[in-house]
């Protein structure tokens, strides 16, 4: 502030410029009250207190001029400057604060000029963590694993007296929303130790070294609170396999990887600070990152099963006042494949609804209408669609309920509907009635033949088929070809495994051949996956021709009610028996 006051009390605004005939016309007209002349320089302020600069010619009736029209004078006037001691004064405020600077933070000057070189990592003290192992659910073999880690930081000795050693590293390796940082944070106040969280991503920057000077200070800040937790997010942006020389690698990326390489497990490292990292590519990571010394264990974090959802529910229910007739376990029954992040945002959606419209707690209605918001887009209630078109929906989502009617062992069927959303026209909801972790080849091929009801309803009555089955297309094809290339499931090409190649995971390994077989061979399972296709097709046809009646029959429905739960259905097609096993194509 001394310094700015310095510099406007010596250094006036500098004049602005004006011809000489300008001046005279200003002079004429009394506006000029007086002129400062330094030899041919003139320094000219009006009335107003605007001041002019201009160079006067050689005149020597110039100075008579002024006097006629009463303008005050001044020969030889200096223009002001900063004069010798107030560059003095000047410079002994600058030393003065650099002094102060300096002294109260004793850092060097290059430190403070590279300071984007410290980690970027928070540190959540103890007292800050306000998550524990009760906020997490549908993880528990997770859980159970992680108790361990939480005794090691609670009481190191109870295991080293027997020459253990504390993890080095945990590796959370899971699908997206299924609570790897929860979990992390559930560690660290579980142990009451401090929690430094960071992305992969912070540590790499355009320039080299960078990021693995951050890796340095980040293990540095940790060493100072041990015994502490370092979490990082999303390892594999710079934990990647590094690549042959040939590949040509991110350098900056592998320097970053090699200093955590070191800090983990290197000369100079310490017990005391457990690294956490939680990825969902774990395929691309380098093996040196993975081996005992730095990621000592590997915990999955899979989506939940039943158990689990409903768990993860009532978790998220504390905060959300629900109506009587919510039945938590009906809704983790119809949500499979669900995360935990994906129930909290049900819950979430089914709150607002319920607040749109005034109530003061959450029905089931609610929740059934967001999760048809999830899964298939809000309603589109001001979409104009023709009586063909919906006559058209109304027979392609009859053919897929009449299918998924008659064959047995399927998933019973929940809701029919042919309400317009923002990705479909209609659709068709099953409900399991378990949790299945194994698929046997009868079941994938019901499910190919469910998914083709609605194209061969459409051809079998109007026809000819429309773009409305190819979402239907691209599913039924994309099973008929896992179960040829990964699951064996092909006659004529036996038990045998076709990787389809995984692009990014071949190219972070440094792979380029990511198919390992012959052309003769893709184009055996091309006509393999073409058969399985066309015969469900084929069955699909005899079926609806068999049942042409009923199939009629839910379509006149629908173009009445729109949607159709599960028992109005039954009741609809009450006297048609659904087909014995063992009648569908090999």
């Amino acid at each position: 502030m001394l310094l700015i006051l310095i510099i406007l009390f010596f250094n006036s605004p500098e004049p602005a410029n004006i011809s000489y005939n300008a001046f005279l016309e200003e002079v004429r007209s009394g506006h000029i009250e007086e002129v400062h002349i330094h030899g041919s320089r003139v320094e000219a302020r009006d009335v107003r207190g605007h001041k002019y600069i201009f160079y006067k010619p050689n005149n020597p009736d110039f100075i008579p001029f002024l006097r006629r029209y009463l303008v005050k004078i001044y020969l030889e006037g200096e223009p002001r400057g900063i004069p010798f001691w107030g560059w003095i004064l000047l410079g002994g405020v600058l030393v003065g604060v650099l002094f102060l600077i300096f002294n109260r933070r004793p850092v060097s000057f290059p430190s403070q000029f590279f300071s984007f070189v410290r980690s970027r990592a928070r540190l959540i003290r103890p007292e800050e963590v306000k998550v524990s192992f009760q906020d997490v659910a549908g993880v528990e073999e997770a859980k159970e694993e992680l108790r361990e880690v939480v005794e090691f930081l609670k009481d190191p000795h109870k295991f080293t007296r027997l020459g253990g050693r504390m993890p080095k590293g945990i590796l959370l390796v899971g699908p997206p929303g299924t609570g790897k940082t929860l979990l992390a944070r559930a560690i660290a106040g579980e142990a009451g130790v401090p929690f430094f969280s960071i992305s992969g991503s912070d540590f790499v920057e355009v320039f080299v070294g960078v990021g693995a000077a951050r890796v340095r200070d980040l293990f540095v800040q940790a060493k100072k609170y041990c015994p502490c937790i370092i979490f990082i997010d999303e390892i594999d942006a710079v934990g990647r396999h590094r690549m042959a020389a040939a590949g040509g690698g991110h350098e900056e990326r592998e320097q970053t990887l090699n200093q955590l390489l070191v800090e983990m497990d290197g000369f100079e490292s310490q017990d005391g600070i457990v690294v956490i990292a939680a990825t969902n590519r774990p395929d691309i990571l380098d093996p040196a990152l993975l081996r005992p010394g730095r990621f000592d264990r590997r915990v999955e974090v899979p989506p939940p099963d039943l158990r689990g959802r409903e768990a993860i529910l009532r978790v998220h229910a504390r905060r959300i006042p629900l109506a009587p007739d919510v039945d938590l376990a009906v809704v983790a029954k119809s949500t499979p494949g669900f995360t935990g992040a994906d129930l909290a945002n049900l819950l979430n959606e089914a709150a607002l609804l319920a607040a749109r419209q005034g109530k003061d707690r959450v029905d089931m209605e609610d929740i059934e209408r967001a999760k048809d918001k999830i899964l298939l887009g809000r309603e589109r209630k001001g979409i104009i669609i023709t009586e063909e078109e919906k006559q058209l929906a109304a027979y392609h989502e009859a053919g897929h309920a009449l299918i998924a009617y008659l064959l047995p062992g399927v998933d019973p069927i929940y809701k029919v509907s042919i309400i317009p959303r923002s990705r479909t026209l209609g659709v068709l909801q099953q409900l399991p009635i378990d949790e299945r972790h194994v698929y046997p080849r009868d079941y994938l091929i019901k499910k190919i033949m469910i998914l083709l009801g609605g194209r061969v309803a459409e051809e079998y009555v109007f026809g000819q088929a429309s773009t409305g089955a190819g979402d239907d297309l691209e599913k039924a094809v994309e099973i008929a070809r896992k179960m040829v290339c990964e699951w064996g499931m092909s006659d004529n090409l036996g038990p045998l495994v076709f990787p389809s190649g995984d692009y990014l995971g071949h190219i972070a390994r440094g792979c380029f051949d990511m198919r390992g077989y012959s052309e003769e061979t893709a184009r055996k399972i091309d006509k393999e996956v073409e058969n399985i296709v066309r015969k469900c097709y084929e069955k699909d046809r005899e079926l609806l021709g068999k049942h042409i009646k009923y199939l009629h029959i839910l379509a006149e429905t629908l173009l009445e009610e729109e949607t159709l739960d599960g028992e109005t259905l039954k009741k609809l097609l009450s006297d048609l028996e659904p087909l014995k096993n063992g009648v569908f194509p090999g």
